[in-house]
């Protein structure tokens, strides 16, 4: 079955930076693309960046465009996100997660295989 495990969360100041590492198992990992999603308490689970198979495309949202990077490693099978310049806001458990099938997408909903998370937490 899918696995995918997340580390790398942690406590960390306002402008810290945390990596985030998803080991992915069970699916053919260079043929999907992968998604990291956040739910901060009380709220939704959100959007928060993704990338294409090969690594080439990535999309993020506006909240954390230009302090985020997601990237990716194939020959590992795991996702990174790199999270710098980090605010009290991006409190949240962080998620990997890889849609039902083969396409490229950032909607919450077509994403079938989800992490237990990892909890980020940036003090003020």
């Amino acid at each position: 079955q899918v696995q995918l495990v997340e580390s790398g969360g942690g406590l960390v100041q306002t402008g810290g930076s945390l990596r985030l590492s998803c080991a992915a198992s069970g699916l053919t990992f260079s043929s999907y693309t992968m998604g990291w999603f956040r739910q901060a308490p009380g709220k939704e689970r959100e959007f928060v960046a993704a990338i294409s198979r090969s690594g080439s495309t990535t999309y993020y949202a506006d909240s954390v465009k230009g302090r985020f990077t997601i990237s990716r490693d194939n020959a590992k099978n795991t996702v990174y996100l790199q999270m710098n310049s980090l605010k009290p806001e991006d409190t949240a458990v962080y998620y990997c997660a890889a849609p039902s099938s083969y396409t490229w997408t950032f909607q919450i909903k077509e994403y079938a295989y989800w992490g237990h998370g990892t909890q980020v937490t940036v003090s003020s």
